[in-house]
């Protein structure tokens, strides 16, 4: 206390005054709030990316089936190909088969494979008790016995595999191919687990100029 020439009494306060509890408290709470809200915009975030991903996967698998048949379909000629193909249903699932005859190249997913080998692409159950199916291709050479055939899986976990073939006398999507010639189109449609729209390409027969 300072006491005036004029008996004035003055009182000095501590310019640094402590936070009251409430203060604090109060304080304390914002911070929570503040933290809770970025955990959740970063779960939500980090979610939405790996679905992203997850969803990114897949389709890429699609997209390399569609490039794997153009690349094999487009190089078949008529005669030597013998490409047929049949409708298939099992249940309510539709399950066609497409077949062709080729040698080594991108069915075979190889280069150096000797003689010409009878292809089907189509599906089959992942395992004897369970549901799931797979798709891929069956191979299996033209002079060989059933034991050497082969499969290779492209695609796991499909619910359905259609196949229509677009022929330019009819005009028209044919369900079935009787073989002898090639069709211009064919469109393949595979029902998927994680899409509630299936997945649907039309490969061209004949290169196409850009």
């Amino acid at each position: 206390m300072f006491i005036g020439p004029d008996n004035c009494r003055l009182q000095i306060r501590n310019p640094w005054r402590a936070f009251t509890l409430l203060e604090i408290m109060l304080a304390v709470g914002i911070m929570g709030m503040m933290s809770l809200a970025i955990f959740r915009f970063v779960q939500s975030n980090m979610t939405a990316l790996q679905l992203s991903s997850s969803t990114a996967a897949a389709d890429a698998q699609y997209d390399g089936l569609r490039d794997l048949l153009t690349a094999q379909w487009q190089n078949l000629t008529p005669l030597r190909a013998n490409m047929n193909g049949e409708p298939f249903k099992f249940g309510d699932r539709e399950r066609d088969v497409i077949k062709w005859s080729c040698g080594a190249g991108p069915a075979l997913l190889t280069r150096y494979a000797a003689g010409d080998f009878n292809v089907t692409l189509r599906l089959q159950p992942e395992n004897e008790k369970g549901d799931r199916l797979d798709l891929g291709f069956s191979r299996k050479p033209q002079n060989g016995s059933d034991a050497e055939e082969t499969w290779v899986p492209l695609i796991k976990n499909v619910t359905s595999l259609e196949i229509s073939y677009f022929d330019p006398g009819a005009n028209n999507w044919l369900p079935r191919w009787p073989g002898g010639r090639l069709p211009s189109l064919i469109k393949i449609t595979l029902g998927r687990t994680d899409s509630a729209v299936p997945w649907e390409t039309i490969v061209p027969l004949r290169r196409t100029p850009y």
